[in-house]
């Protein structure tokens, strides 16, 4: 019987600890000309004892699900384990103390560890030069996008190519960073198998398409096996190719991008390989590129000249810098830590465990109710909990069974063409006996009483949230908690 931890847990801000510190102002010797209008009275600044911190954050941990608990099935995300070798390897001191300001010459190793990572990852993606600077998959997008547009522009037909062509199983952030690089996203509807139907695309690819932008596998976990013919058909049209890496760990080590023919890629290093992420960050999301491209790339670009490393500002049609300095730093560490790890032989073995996991769990599943689309799956594979006699729960009733019983819930409500959907990707890390229990909890999720479902979860600290409440009196932050709860 699963039971999360519960402590009646004050804030951080509220915990009074005893005074520690001696702030200059209270020093006699101190004098500090402030003019008064700028003087606060008081500072929110927490004087709290280490163990009493330490016990704080320790508590809340408990009161929550962690990697360390068990696998995350997140569609999408591709939530592995993270290696505890990776994390001691990105706190060395001589990757840890570092600044982005240093000369060259004192930063040769962490220029040397960043110029590998970029080799590697051209590599496995099939480009030809890349960038490590963007700092998350959809920064990686518009990034990516950017480059559209400036090639288009250096061209002299953006006026003309003004369409990004996307399926409706794309990324949410596809359509999203396509408005945002000035374009106007194009839609093209699934096939009931659950990819792209290549007479339905040679409608929408036309002189005013500037991209098409697909994952590959897509987003219900499918192949599409008509990419090669796609590709070929939109560079006939003068479009260039773009490769959303989201689910780069369904093909690593046995197919790339640039076998497939796409033009640029972005990757999501937090994802692929396997650096820590979730609740907004951290990630990175390096874009690679092929040769006609390579000149717009933002700077700057790590080179190794004359037996040493640099960073090169001459990259002579840049769109510019996309984030401060050179990426986020200590991920690219972690990347890198994981590539090395498992060397070529060892990636491919990951992309095969997935793909075997996801299929074992597909099939499984599919006796439960229904898993739309091709049967054979890549890495993560979308079911429905929607049937015509509705006698299946809701996605979200499912949903908080399973962290009821302690297990982590599926991505629920995406791809928006399933309804009712739950997208499960165990990754390589999940065992069978995890996916079985989450099987199992499945199953009794659907033979649980509705009343009873409506209800959970009840083994939390929290229990079920007003949905319409949330939506309409939103209580985001402590401060906003705080000022409402001294109007009451």
């Amino acid at each position: 019987m699963y039971h999360q931890a519960v402590y009646d847990e004050p804030f951080i801000f509220e915990i009074r600890g005893r005074k520690t510190v001696k702030l200059p102002h209270e020093n006699e010797n101190f004098r500090l000309n402030i003019p008064e209008k700028m003087r606060r009275k008081s500072l929110n600044i927490g004087d709290r004892e280490e163990f009493e911190v330490v016990r704080h954050f320790t508590r809340l941990s408990q009161m929550n699900f962690g990697v360390d608990l068990g696998f995350y099935p997140l569609g999408s995300c591709t939530m592995k384990y993270n290696p505890r070798l990776n994390e001691e390897i990105a706190s060395y001191p001589g990757f840890r103390d570092i600044h982005p300001l240093q000369d060259e010459d004192d930063v040769q190793g962490a220029l040397r560890l960043m110029y590998e990572l970029g080799e590697d990852l051209k590599k496995i993606t099939g480009m030809d030069a890349i960038t490590l600077q963007p700092l998350a998959g959809s920064q990686g997008e518009f990034t990516g996008l950017s480059i559209v547009r400036a090639y288009f522009e250096n061209r002299g037909e953006l006026d003309q190519r003004t369409e990004v062509v996307v399926p409706d199983s794309a990324h949410g952030s596809n359509p999203a960073s396509a408005n945002m690089a000035g374009f106007k996203a194009i839609e093209i509807k699934s096939n009931k198998d659950g990819k792209v139907d290549f007479e339905e695309f040679k409608k929408y690819i036309t002189k005013n398409t500037a991209a098409f932008m697909i994952t590959n596998p897509n987003t219900l976990g499918i192949f599409e096996d008509n990419i090669k013919q796609m590709a070929d058909y939109a560079h006939e049209m003068g479009a260039l190719v773009y490769y959303d890496g989201a689910n780069l760990n369904g093909i690593m080590g046995k197919t790339s991008p640039g076998k497939m023919g796409f033009d640029i890629v972005h990757l999501n290093l937090h994802k692929t390989f396997s650096t820590p992420h979730g609740g907004g960050g951290p990630g990175a999301g390096p874009v690679a590129v092929k040769e006609h491209l390579k000149d717009f790339l933002p700077v700057p670009i790590v080179t190794y000249e004359g037996g040493k490393y640099h960073l090169n500002y001459n990259v002579p049609k840049t769109i510019g810098k996309v984030a401060n300095f050179y990426g986020n730093f200590s991920i690219l560490v972690r990347a890198w830590a994981y590539i090395k790890l498992h060397g070529e032989e060892g990636l491919r073995e990951a992309c095969e465990r997935a793909v075997l996991n996801s299929n074992y769990m597909s099939y499984k599943i599919s006796k439960i109710m229904p898993v739309p689309g091709y049967r054979i799956k890549k890495h993560e594979f979308v079911a429905s909990s929607h049937d015509e006699e509705g006698k299946l729960p809701k996605a979200s009733d499912i949903a908080k069974h399973l962290i009821n019983n302690g297990v982590h819930a599926p991505t629920i409500y995406f791809p928006l063409i399933v309804p009712e959907a739950l997208m499960i990707e165990p990754t390589e890390s999940a065992t069978k006996e995890e996916m079985d229990r989450f099987i199992e909890i499945l199953k009794d999720a659907i033979n649980t009483p509705k009343e009873q479902l409506e209800k959970e979860p009840t083994n939390l600290k929290v229990g079920r949230i007003d949905d319409v409440d949330a939506s309409r009196n939103p209580r985001p932050t402590y401060r906003v908690l705080m000022k409402a709860n001294s109007k009451n």
